[in-house]
């Protein structure tokens, strides 16, 4: 084949979708699994720091460090098998155990390979924690029932066998006097490590998920005591839209306020809400996946998602499409108001410009008054210097000066107003 350059991520995108293989585990055994997510939705994970305490946990055992900006991690630690992953909001870890098939079902020092110092150094808080107990399927099932009724709260209890018989899988998704959930899974003897191992990591996703899709509910109850009083103020501001005696641009900028806060709890939500839903989708999938079948009669997990978390997600989608139809209605509502004030304005202008126009008028007339006048005294003024001018011819008419000025008087006025009008002409 002839050399071609390559793409600089082609590399790095085709070895993206093996980067988090499933552990390989055989029954009997256990696992102890811990999500940390950061507080606040607004603060980035740091990976450094996310890295920094893997290695941390990893030096205590003389583990070999992951490679530098690593995002997952797989490799012994002791006597376990840890399994490290970093994703967007929050960082995983999971710690496998063969030795403890024998121990007390979901015993507390499952946990102690996190040791409480190390915890309490960790980057972020715990979002949610895990014990699972991975033993293999008896021939009979009652002995299945016997152990799910000691360990789990029958009334929220899911159980199921999944892919196809290759286990059977419970939890009620309750957390335990230790702080930890619980989840059992009985894998038939022919089931091989991989799958058991994609039995496992399926239970830890759906619980991760679905807690992360929850924080979502968790918003969407803090936003409702608010969303019910800028609703209710919405309402009454549109109400008083119809009244011609309220004053508009008082109207108008009470709407612009509830707009402004509509899109700030908007864009302070909008995140939150676009990842609940891809959570919620991630559950959805993970369930599918399984490929449950009904054991005994038991509810299984899609079955106690439908019941149990379904309406929590439909609440998220109601808020978030209540908040976006608030946010449009208070645009409409200020778009016509705000059309309503420009009309009331422009009939304000065009009562302005009549009065405008009838002041122009008294003033035209006050001005051909004043030029009347202005001819007069312009006349009387000429008269005079005429009449100065003139005065020596009365010796040699024997006209008297009276006479005179009453002959010039009438030539000058017209002289003057034709000069005036004709100055005026010019001007305009």
């Amino acid at each position: 084949m002839a050399p071609i350059k390559d793409h600089p991520l082609r590399y790095k995108l085709a070895n993206e979708l093996h980067a988090r293989p499933f552990p390989s585990m055989s029954a009997p055994c256990t696992a102890a699994y811990i999500a940390i997510k950061q507080p606040n939705d607004a603060v980035s994970r740091d990976r450094d720091n996310d890295l920094a305490h893997l290695t941390s946990l990893l030096d205590r055992h003389g583990a070999p460090h992951p490679q530098p900006g690593a995002t997952h991690y797989y490799g012994q630690i002791g006597k376990h098998w840890l399994k490290w992953e970093q994703h967007t909001e929050f960082v995983t870890y999971t710690a496998f155990s063969e030795a403890g098939g024998a121990a007390r079902p979901f015993d507390p020092t499952y946990f102690d390979v996190f040791p409480a110092d190390w915890l309490e150094e960790a980057p972020g808080q715990r979002i949610t924690s895990a014990l699972l107990h991975i033993s293999e399927r008896p021939a009979d099932d009652g002995s299945i029932t016997q152990d799910l009724d000691d360990w789990f709260v029958a009334e929220s209890l899911a159980v199921s066998e999944v892919l196809d018989g290759a286990g059977i899988v419970a939890g009620d998704f309750r957390i335990d006097v230790n702080g930890h959930l619980r989840f059992a899974v009985f894998v038939d003897s022919g089931t091989s490590a991989r799958r058991v191992g994609r039995i496992i990591q399926r239970l830890c996703e759906i619980e991760t998920y679905k807690t992360m899709s929850m924080l979502g509910f968790a918003r969407v109850r803090a936003l409702q005591p608010r969303l019910n009083a800028l609703d209710t103020k919405l309402t009454s501001l549109m109400s008083a839209m119809t009244d011609e005696t309220a004053p508009a641009e008082r109207t108008l900028h009470d709407l612009l306020t509830i707009s402004a806060e509509l899109e700030t709890l908007s864009a302070q939500s909008s995140f939150r809400f676009g990842a609940t839903g891809a959570y919620e989708a991630l559950v959805n999938q993970r369930i599918e996946a399984l490929r449950e079948a009904r054991f005994q009669g038991r509810q299984h997990f899609g079955e106690f998602m439908m019941r149990r978390y379904v309406p929590a997600m439909r609440t998220v989608t109601s808020a978030e499409r209540r908040l976006d139809a608030m946010s449009s209605r208070s645009i409409r509502a200020s778009n016509l108001l705000r059309t309503r004030v420009d009309v009331e304005r422009s009939a304000q202008n065009q009562a302005l410009l009549e009065s405008m126009d009838n002041r122009s008028d008294l003033q035209l007339r006050l001005q051909r008054t004043v030029e009347g006048l202005s001819v007069v005294a312009i006349s009387y003024y000429a008269v005079s210097l005429v009449g100065y001018l003139t005065y020596p011819v009365t010796d040699i008419t024997g006209v008297s000066k009276g006479t005179l000025s009453a002959i010039v008087t009438l030539p000058v006025v017209a002289f003057v107003w034709w000069a005036i009008r004709r100055l005026r002409a010019r001007v305009e």
